[in-house]
């Protein structure tokens, strides 16, 4: 069966009598051969597990079980389980599961899966939510290896910025403190029924064993580095004094520049490095240590 397949996907949701859900982000691949590149590339280990968010109705599940020891995929559309029941009937390696990933207990559902070894995670994430999934794997504590993900092209664009570039955010600076993301290749809109407004990137983010920067407080960082592009258009001084009230401007600007920046300096300047010896920096004033 090529889940791939324009006419195979109207009959199989004719057949269960569903529509393509809008609220759901619901785009599902028309392209073989994109959903065995995704598969290919998303991680390294044949025996790795693999964790995929909204499955459709299994396209790339199914190449993800064809090449991986086991794969979990989280649906949110009861509709769509009896399709996967369908669709996937013939994989032993799969475990569909209706849950919301932003509600999911992802640590109870994957700790067999660490237990047996390494685990990546692949999906085609619903442009709408792209971010907040995103973070919710980044901050959810679990050694996954490698995360793969589909998205809005801008946004791909984004996530794999360098310092100072016109697409350097506060997501940039943020996912460079969990790992290194590359973008593998571009996805056009045509080979989505129903196809999106805009074309779409895979990213492949390499987690950090050991993160490289060690900030002496997480909050004061991540807050550093929201109020460093709150306001980008601002200078960093201006940016940081509109959120860091319990310090002065004079007494921010002193900081910048004690962490050899200009007092002008902007933030989409700065990499994570920066941001972490700053952070620090505005931690030791705010506590006075």
């Amino acid at each position: 069966m090529n889940l791939c397949d324009i006419k195979t996907i109207k009959q199989i949701m004719a057949m269960f009598s569903l529509n393509f859900r809008k609220e759901f982000g619901q785009n599902f691949l028309t392209d073989i051969s994109v959903v065995e590149d995704i598969s290919d590339n998303c991680c390294d280990d044949a025996s790795s597990s693999i964790l995929e968010i909204g499955p459709g109705i299994g396209s790339l599940t199914a190449c993800l079980a064809e090449r991986y020891d086991s794969v979990v995929a989280l649906e949110i559309d009861r509709g769509l389980i009896p399709v996967l029941k369908y669709t996937l009937g013939d994989y032993r390696n799969v475990t569909v599961i209706n849950e919301d990933v932003m509600k999911a207990d992802i640590e109870g559902i994957l700790a067999p899966y660490f237990e047996k070894g390494k685990v990546s995670v692949c999906a085609n994430l619903p442009y709408y939510i792209t971010t907040p999934i995103l973070m919710r794997l980044l901050e959810c504590g679990l050694p996954f290896e490698y995360i793969t993900i589909m998205i809005q092209s801008e946004v791909a664009d984004r996530l794999c910025a360098a310092p100072g570039g016109k697409n350097c955010g506060a997501i940039t600076a943020v996912l460079n403190y969990y790992g290194t993301a590359e973008k593998l290749f571009e996805v056009k809109a045509d080979r989505f029924i129903p196809a999106p407004k805009v074309d779409s990137a895979v990213v492949r983010i390499k987690l950090h064993k050991d993160k490289p920067y060690k900030p002496l407080d997480e909050a004061t960082f991540f807050r550093t580095i929201r109020a460093a592009f709150e306001q980008r258009r601002k200078t960093l001084p201006n940016a940081l004094s509109a959120v860091f009230g319990e310090l002065s401007k004079d007494e921010i600007t002193d900081i910048i520049v004690s962490c050899g920046h200009s007092a002008d300096i902007r933030g989409e300047r700065l990499s994570t490095a920066d941001f972490a010896t700053l952070s620090d920096a505005l931690y030791r004033a705010i506590k006075k240590i």
